[in-house]
């Protein structure tokens, strides 16, 4: 049995059924500040990840910490984990190690990120509304675990769990993607702009979900 094999068959054991849908022009509404809800999705990467591309769009009025996207092994719960500890500023974790990167504050603004690290440099980028910030050096050389379990809107403290409900994410989400390399400058912007995209590992256009407690589709009614 291959690692693809074995890594679905530990994502369908918390998770049941998936779901898939396209999204284009819908969110994730978290509706409650602190909550326990989430969503589980599914990608289809090879494993381990030398590279790695996140990309999503949220929208909130939250000055507490919040996790956006977790990706937890049983052998390292912050994986890869992009988490708002404040207005301005974001943090990115490979490896259970992070960066911290200031970004102008942007109240009642939907605000896309995007976060791309490579093991060979340890170069992560991370771009905020179409812009990119001054990289930074990050866990050079690591390899970034099999057998993963992702989760939207918390932080995980175990493999699939351990979450803190004062971390949570209240808002709407939306445009969330991953690829397994890095993305060209002129590709970032396409994914702020909503243009096409190169094929990815986890697309909002036919995103593989489940909904965890309260949360629930809807269209998206501004920019």
């Amino acid at each position: 049995m291959g690692k693809l094999q074995l890594w679905f068959l530990v994502i369908a054991g918390i998770s049941g059924a998936l779901a898939q849908e396209d999204l284009y022009r819908k969110v994730f509404v978290f509706r409650n500040d602190p909550n326990e809800a989430y969503v589980v999705v599914k990608p289809e990467p090879e494993w381990p990840l030398q590279n790695f591309t996140v990309c999503l769009r949220s929208y909130t009025d939250l000055t507490r910490p919040y996790g956006l996207f977790s990706y937890a092994t049983k052998a390292q719960y912050s994986e890869i984990l992009l988490l708002k500890p404040k207005p301005g500023e974001y943090r990115l974790y490979v490896g259970g190690a992070y960066v911290t990167f200031r970004v102008p504050e942007n109240r009642m603004e939907w605000e896309h990120v995007c976060a791309s690290w490579e093991s060979a440099t340890g170069i992560v980028e991370f771009w905020v509304n179409g812009k990119p910030l001054p990289r930074k050096g990050l866990q050079k050389g690591y390899s970034i675990g099999a057998e993963a379990v992702i989760i939207l809107g918390q932080e995980q403290d175990s493999f699939g769990g351990g979450f803190d409900f004062y971390n949570s994410f209240m808002g709407e989400m939306a445009d969330v993607y991953m690829w397994e390399h890095g993305l060209s400058p002129g590709k970032m912007r396409a994914a702020y702009q909503s243009l096409t995209l190169p094929p990815c590992a986890l697309g909002w256009r036919n995103l593989r979900y489940e909904i965890k407690g309260d949360v629930v589709v809807k269209p998206r009614l501004r920019d």
